[in-house]
């Protein structure tokens, strides 16, 4: 490497990294104003508060990665652009793609970190924000019931409720049916199930067992029966940000897991996965805008860079944002959601530096 690409790429990673200093504390500060009263009301241990803000910083760092080093990369280069740095650059012979090279070595170091950080240390951070947030500042936020479930739990069962309640581990008009092949042969239902946690039981309400026989079929009614069956209550529930905290090969598992149970979540899920890619990718794109918008010395200097940048990012964190509940909460493809922002910012990116070079 030369020493234009060490100048800039010290400049890049340095920028992003102060970036990050500086907004971190800011973030953590604002959350714990916002949040003190509840912490000093349920008596928090301290260690558990400390460990609850390494966890909000790798959480937010991670999700909000690509604006730092959207505006980190806008600040130094429209720096190098007042000074006319970039102008002796280019009029010494060097192209606007070779002066590119090393904010793309820069975007590819950003990136392989932001890999690793999203696949195996981010999902462990947001356990234990999340976990924290919902024992101490929620309280029961993730207790709402959970209407019509229908699932498979493993290749030969299927279960059934109109709802389940994580809160008192409970269900309402339960059926569990059991098949050989594609024959029925037989079908539980009970009015109320209700999981005892002591021992790993069921008790069945108004239970009813009917057996399918060639000829006749075979009915059993209790009105109340304690038994075991093949699946954990909670594994039927799972909170909405179960899929944030696994890691990548936990998250491919869970996803394959609960697309043969035919979850109701799966979209969810998938944006989750998607965004382990999606996110890291960004570096580049936005890396490119950057630069495209801010290596042009303008009338009214850092200010008018600094304030399109903003409105790009804030554009491109509103598309992030919109098409992914769209697809959380509609058939909407995740894929195609979690995607779009960066092929419409991708293109956008080529036609500003297309401009940026002429």
């Amino acid at each position: 490497m030369k020493i234009l690409d060490w100048y800039i790429l010290k400049r890049y990673l340095g920028t992003f990294i102060l970036m990050l200093l500086l907004f971190i504390p800011i973030g953590i500060t604002v959350n714990l104003a916002e949040k003190i009263d509840k912490i000093l009301e349920n008596e928090v241990p301290f260690i558990e508060v400390a460990a609850y803000y390494l966890d909000f910083t790798i959480y937010f760092a991670n999700l909000l990665f690509p604006l730092f080093l959207f505006l980190s990369v806008i600040w130094f280069t429209s720096k190098l652009a007042n000074n006319t740095e970039i102008i002796a650059f280019l009029s010494s012979g060097v192209s606007f793609w070779r002066f590119l090279r090393p904010y793309l070595i820069g975007a590819s170091i950003v990136c392989v970190g932001a890999l690793v950080l999203s696949m195996y240390l981010a999902p462990r951070a947001s356990k234990g924000f999340n976990e924290f947030k919902y024992q101490y500042l929620k309280k029961g936020g993730e207790v709402q019931e959970t209407s019509d479930v229908y699932r498979q739990i493993n290749d030969d069962e299927y279960i059934y409720a109109s709802n389940f309640q994580p809160k008192t581990k409970s269900a309402r008009n339960f059926t569990l049916e059991h098949f050989e092949g594609n024959k029925l042969t037989f079908k539980l239902s009970a009015s109320r199930l209700q999981y005892n946690e002591a021992d790993s039981t069921y008790t069945l309400s108004n239970f009813d067992k009917r057996i399918i026989g060639d000829e006749a079929d075979q009915i059993f009614h209790e009105r109340s029966l304690d038994t075991i069956l093949p699946f954990e209550f909670d594994e039927l529930t799972p909170v909405t940000y179960i899929a944030e905290t696994l890691n990548y090969n936990e998250l491919n598992d869970f996803i394959e897991q609960e697309s043969r149970r035919g979850s109701g979540n799966m979209n969810r899920y998938l944006v989750v996965a998607y965004k382990r890619w999606s996110l890291p990718v960004s570096a580049f794109i936005l890396t490119i805008i950057a630069v495209a918008v801010s290596s042009i010395k303008r009338r009214g200097g850092m200010g008018v860079n600094l304030a399109l940048g903003i409105s790009l990012a804030f554009i491109f964190i509103f598309f992030d944002k919109v098409f992914g509940t769209l697809a959380e909460q509609s058939t909407f493809s995740p894929l195609i959601a979690v995607w779009f922002p960066n092929v419409t910012f991708g293109i956008l990116a080529i036609y500003l530096l297309i401009n940026a070079k002429r």
